[in-house]
């Protein structure tokens, strides 16, 4: 598994890019048509018009593919607005909730699939430089490398696990502003019990 999450690794055939494409939009579709990742690699080699051999050598198995088909719908639609600078941060927080509902049979399945994990693992490890950085930026001078590491990986893992749940088990539809403003209440609780922290 890569560790770098944040960035897909440079595909230069523009003929396998093609291919690439077709198959992670048609996991997309695939999945979120039937809220669930029981989809067979045949399945998805059809809708994307390649052949099984194809999805084969380009992701290596059907749960590569729906893992990176996630990763790429995260970083196209939504890192690189959260990627700015701190200013408003409802704006941010909104674009996310927004994202993951309108994905939501999407997200859903692999969230209850059998490459949770793997998902989980990987959309902390794209979230996570974002979260080091601005609590780099807000309370570096206040805290070591290792305690801003430390929270930064504290702080990804239990937003990632509230937003999860919201996904998984919020009701339909998923109400992305009441959640948005959950997600700053929580977060201005959080700012104020660490900056009150780092100031003793």
């Amino acid at each position: 598994m890569r560790a770098d999450w944040t960035t897909e690794a440079p595909v230069k055939d523009r003929r396998v890019r093609r291919s690439r494409a077709a198959l992670m939009r048609a996991a997309v579709e695939l999945v979120s048509e039937r809220d669930s990742t029981a989809v067979s690699v045949s399945e998805l080699a059809e809708a994307a018009d390649v052949s099984r051999q194809v999805l084969y050598q380009q992701f290596g198995d059907r749960d590569a593919l729906l893992l990176e088909a996630a990763l790429d719908l995260v970083r196209r639609e939504l890192l690189d607005g959260l990627d700015d600078p701190p200013g408003d941060e409802r704006a941010s927080l909104l674009a996310l909730t927004r994202h993951f509902a309108a994905h939501r049979r999407f997200y859903r399945a692999l969230l209850t699939g059998t490459s949770a994990f793997a998902f989980t693992e990987a959309l902390t490890g794209l979230f996570l430089p974002l979260n080091r950085r601005h609590l780099g930026q807000a309370l570096g001078d206040r805290l070591g490398d290792r305690e801003v590491e430390d929270l930064a990986t504290f702080l990804t893992g239990g937003a990632g696990a509230v937003v999860n749940a919201w996904v998984v088990g919020g009701p339909d539809p998923l109400d992305a502003s009441g959640f948005t403003d959950r997600l700053l209440r929580i977060r201005s609780v959080v700012t104020a019990t660490i900056t009150k922290e780092a100031d003793r």
